[in-house]
């Protein structure tokens, strides 16, 4: 008998679609607004629209990169858009958040057009401090793992993922 995980990152395909292993070292916690996201949890795009507050434990005197990739666009069905970025920071102080870090790319907010998508927070621990980087060049087909290879970041310390589909907006007659 083949043993099974129960590790959402497994059973949700985010190790494997996005990144090969994590390494959990590092408490990262993550609310938009009052809802904390939890590995699966759903969360609507319009209390996505502003950046989520995230913390992170760790040193003061490490730092850390934050990624935030949806592996689903446009559809999860059909991910020929695998991975859309929609947050880079990086340079975040252990102990803080990404409003102390250098963002590298803007925040999007999710806008899932078609089925559930998946949306990941991966934190990595850097080996020293990263310069200024330019953007990269687009937002669809980027690669978490050519990324962290790039920088010479090593495995994941910490990973979340909620999910989020469209909205349907109910007018009023």
């Amino acid at each position: 008998m083949a043993a099974t995980s129960t590790n959402p990152l497994v059973v949700c395909r985010i190790i494997g679609d996005v990144v090969d292993m994590v390494v959990p070292s590092i408490i990262m916690t993550a609310y938009y607004g009052s809802k904390h996201v939890t590995n699966g949890c759903n969360i609507k795009p319009s209390i996505a629209f502003e950046p989520p507050s995230i913390s992170i434990t760790g040193n003061s005197h490490d730092l850390y990169t934050l990624v935030m990739t949806d592996p689903d666009a446009p559809s999860p069905s059909e991910p020929s858009m695998r991975e859309l970025v929609h947050w880079i920071v990086a340079n975040i102080p252990g102990g803080s958040n990404p409003t102390q870090g250098n963002e590298i790319l803007p925040y999007m907010p999710p806008h899932p057009r078609m089925g559930i998508h998946r949306y990941i927070f991966v934190l990595f621990k850097q080996k020293g401090r990263i310069g200024v980087r330019q953007q990269p060049m687009s937002r669809i087909n980027f690669s978490t793992r050519a990324f962290a290879h790039q920088l010479d970041l090593g495995l994941p310390v910490a990973t979340v993922y909620f999910n989020a589909q469209k909205e349907i907006i109910k007018r009023k007659h």
